[in-house]
């Protein structure tokens, strides 16, 4: 388990899946990220990759191939190397590998790095292609699991959720079958931007919002107090929380650059929605804030 630490807060990421494990305000001693409790879910904020989702049949089809992979990928299950560690900074690398080629036919390296910077995290991804000829295609996403303020699994809602524009409804994609994309979507209303998190809320899975509808998500208290931001440039963010009759005490503010595939896909890989492209050599780099407020 690597440490950072200022005067605002402590972070904790570990290399097995160079997954961020704890994010605590030194003020009040406060756990503001998920502490994977398998009742209910048992990671902490896993990273998606080299997919975003569910493959439908879990198949992913490229170049006459057919290989098997799970939902949201093999990063998330993968022994990382710890490549550095500063004052400030933490990064972890994986490269292919045996394990990895059975699943995802291509020579990568996937960096993975936390930055404290006062009441801030600034997670940063780096994918490179080290393929000598073949272009390379690949999806990347998070999935951090924040804890509500305040959480009562009596409660008729857990707070709400603010996005920075100010819309009443928005465009939402809905998971049907699989784990996969149904072929009609929804509207999500809101207010001024915001929805109450209530018993229903997440009741057909995960809110997915595409065509960079959103580019920030703020979790708000029951009281109103804004208690944490997440911010991105990603095309697509996911929410989530798992239904279990009541209130699971987390929600998942997900950036993608990727997303599951659509029912009935059995196209080529390359061909899927959201699907990033790199050159020979090319190196891709996306990042997120995590702003505790």
């Amino acid at each position: 388990m690597e440490i950072l630490e200022n005067d605002s807060l402590i972070v904790k990421a570990k290399s097995q899946g160079a997954e961020l494990c704890s994010i605590i305000r030194k003020s009040d001693g406060r756990e503001f990220l998920w502490q994977a409790d398998p009742k209910y879910w048992k990671r902490h904020s896993p990273v998606l990759f080299p997919i975003v989702g569910a493959l439908w049949n879990n198949k992913m089809h490229q170049d006459d191939e057919t290989y098997v992979m799970t939902q949201h990928g093999f990063a998330r299950d993968s022994d990382f190397e710890l490549l550095e560690q500063t004052h400030d900074t933490i990064s972890y690398v994986l490269r292919a590998n045996e394990n990895t080629l059975r699943h995802y036919p291509y020579n990568f390296e996937l960096k993975i790095s936390y930055r404290l910077i006062d009441e801030t995290v600034k997670v940063m991804w780096q994918v490179r292609n080290l393929e000598e000829k073949r272009i390379m295609h690949f999806q990347i996403g998070a999935h951090p699991a924040f804890n509500y303020m305040d959480y009562d699994p009596e409660a008729e809602r857990q707070g709400y959720i603010k996005f920075d524009s100010s819309a009443d409804t928005y465009k939402l994609s809905v998971i049907g079958q699989k784990g996969c994309l149904a072929s009609s979507g929804e509207t999500l209303k809101a207010t001024d931007g915001t929805i109450r998190v209530n018993r229903h809320t997440f009741d057909h899975d995960a809110i997915i919002l595409e065509k960079r509808q959103v580019q920030s998500v703020t979790l708000i208290s029951p009281t109103h107090e804004p208690d944490l931001r997440v911010a991105f440039n990603a095309p697509v963010v996911g929410i989530w929380s798992p239904a279990h009759g009541s209130f699971a005490p987390f929600v998942c503010i997900e950036p993608w650059y990727g997303r599951c595939d659509r029912e009935d896909y059995e196209g080529e890989f390359s061909d899927k929605e959201w699907m990033q492209h790199l050159k020979p050599g090319a190196q891709f780099n996306a990042e997120y804030l995590i702003d505790i407020l």
